[in-house]
């Protein structure tokens, strides 16, 4: 008996999994703004030295603020000020001859920097002073954010293979809630660093253990559906992130803002469900059976003879209940190692390319509050046609049709000119939008090409691929130094290679869901 014929019986989509996408939902949609916030918090407004240690001179003191700069300051090409130089006295001539400025002795801000706060009250960048030569220190923030996202993928994906979904569920609730508030309130750049890093690790196991609850308690018609709501998820937090921001422009209180709904996800946790995929695979026979009789009451199927624990108990038999599974049984065997490899492909291409879109607000001469918004409101036609797409093409041909058309806007954008930012940014758009499609298939694809005695693993193991993405999609856009349109090119072959490789993955459309390795390697 397969565990997708007990769900008929008790209804696998009713009242009962609507509880639990509900109470997912709330946990889930703080993950993007987190992800995202660095667009925000680490944003280096304009600066320029500290200019006050010449207010001194009677001079200086009677001249207008344009005046004071033009003597103190040395002025770039473009003509707005040097960020991170200053004269070593004040050059009275350059107020009748200002291009006079060779061999004019200068210093570095010996008194600090004066930031423009007209937007951001308050930012790392301008509490922490890491302008300059410390402006590699405020772009580090995200690869740390990112690193611990990675290493937390990894240990939240097993552990939660061992000790069960719902209880790890709780555990990265409480460890990401309590050290995003810590980190508000850091008083050094390196304590914030630290955890920033614990933050991620703490959080990340929100994403990857609802995920596979939720798809684990509904029937294979439905599966497409919880994918792309938990996804959409996703898009309200990155849509309102835009709105946080622009609210609140002190970045401590943004982080305690987007950290909030956490506060109620904790709360509602006292209502979600153990998996009973996972307790009747471990062999914990009576567990499952509450839970799956209160699913029954709840979904109005009471008095349904399969819920009886010998009926339970021959479910999976195929496999040891007592056995611990880790990360190696993810590459002990052919056909998982051949999985395990071409996914973890698929999942960093895709998170590459849609973190190399995302970081990149700035990019295009536009307000960035608005770039956010637009960024966010784009995955949700791309997300709704994917509900479409996943049955009437397939899990396979959505995610390679998907990364294949991300590539072809990143083609394009290589080609518009700079100055069509608004052409340039439509382009861009799109290209966030069918990402955005490809991360909702590639989620619920994922969670059911992987048994579920190994499930959480191979999540775990994804969403550690992903992360190491993520954190590589920073350092790519770094390289417009070298080529401005060099990081686009890149991202470009980055998609079309998780798109090619994406080919390879079997089908999971109208199938039953997994449950052991057995079922992975048996023929056919």
């Amino acid at each position: 008996m397969k565990f997708e014929d007990l769900l008929s019986d008790i209804n696998g989509f009713g009242k009962f999994q609507m509880m639990i996408i509900t109470i997912s939902f709330i946990g889930r949609f703080t993950l993007p703004c987190h992800f995202m916030l660095n667009n925000f918090i680490a944003v280096v407004p304009s600066h320029h030295c500290d200019i006050s240690a010449f207010e001194d001179e009677d001079i200086f003191s009677n001249l207008t603020q344009e005046q004071r700069l033009a003597v103190s300051i040395p002025f770039k090409e473009d003509g707005t000020p040097n960020s991170c130089e200053m004269f070593v006295e004040p050059q009275y001539h350059l107020l009748y001859n200002s291009s006079n400025v060779t061999g004019l002795p200068t210093v570095h801000c010996p008194d600090g920097w004066v930031y423009d706060n007209s937007t951001f009250k308050s930012t790392l960048a301008t509490e922490f002073n890491l302008v300059c030569g410390k402006q590699g220190q405020n772009k580090a923030t995200t690869t740390i954010f990112f690193v611990g996202v990675m290493f937390g993928a990894m240990t939240f994906g097993s552990l939660s293979d061992r000790f069960g979904r719902r209880t790890m569920l709780l555990v990265s609730y409480i460890f990401g809630s309590v050290f995003a508030v810590a980190s508000a309130f850091s008083t050094s750049f390196i304590m914030f660093a630290f955890l920033r890093f614990l933050t991620g690790f703490g959080i990340t196991g929100i994403v990857i253990v609802s995920t596979v609850l939720s798809v684990e308690w509904v029937d294979i018609e439905h599966r497409k559906l919880v994918g792309v709501i938990d996804s959409l998820s996703w898009s309200f937090g990155n849509t309102l992130l835009s709105v946080f921001a622009y609210c609140v422009t002190d970045w401590r209180w943004l982080v305690i803002s987007v950290t909030s709904p956490l506060a109620l996800a904790i709360f509602t946790w006292r209502w979600m469900p153990e998996s009973a995929r996972w307790l009747i695979t471990n062999g914990k026979f009576e567990e499952a059976q509450y839970y799956l009789q209160k699913c029954a009451k709840m979904n109005q199927r009471e008095g349904v003879n399969t819920l009886k624990s010998e009926v339970l108990s021959s479910i999976v038999v195929t496999e040891r209940k007592d056995k611990n599974y880790s990360y190696l049984d993810l590459v002990k065997t052919r056909k998982m190692r051949r999985l395990a490899l071409l996914t973890g492909i698929v999942w960093f291409s895709v998170a590459s390319a849609f973190y190399g879109i995302s970081f990149n607000i700035t990019g295009f001469g536009l307000n960035i509050y608005l770039t956010q918004f637009a960024y966010g409101a784009v995955e949700v036609p791309a997300k709704v046609s994917v509900y479409y797409f996943l049955d009437k093409i397939g899990r396979r041909r959505t995610e390679v049709g998907a990364l294949l058309l991300v590539g072809l806007c990143l083609a394009l954008n290589v080609f518009i000119p700079r100055d069509m930012s608004a052409i340039r940014t439509v382009v861009a758009v799109l290209g966030k939008g069918f990402s955005a499609a490809s991360f909702a298939t590639v989620v619920l694809y994922s969670s059911e090409l992987y048994p579920t005695v190994v499930r959480q693993n191979g999540m775990g193991y994804n969403s550690f691929m992903a992360r190491l993405g993520v954190s590589v999609a920073p350092l790519i856009l770094l390289l417009d130094e070298v080529w401005r349109e060099l990081p686009q090119v890149i991202l470009c072959l980055v998609a079309v290679l998780g798109g090619t490789v994406a080919r390879m993955l079997p089908e999971t459309r109208n199938r039953c869901l997994p449950e052991t390795i057995e079922d992975i390697e048996s023929p056919g």
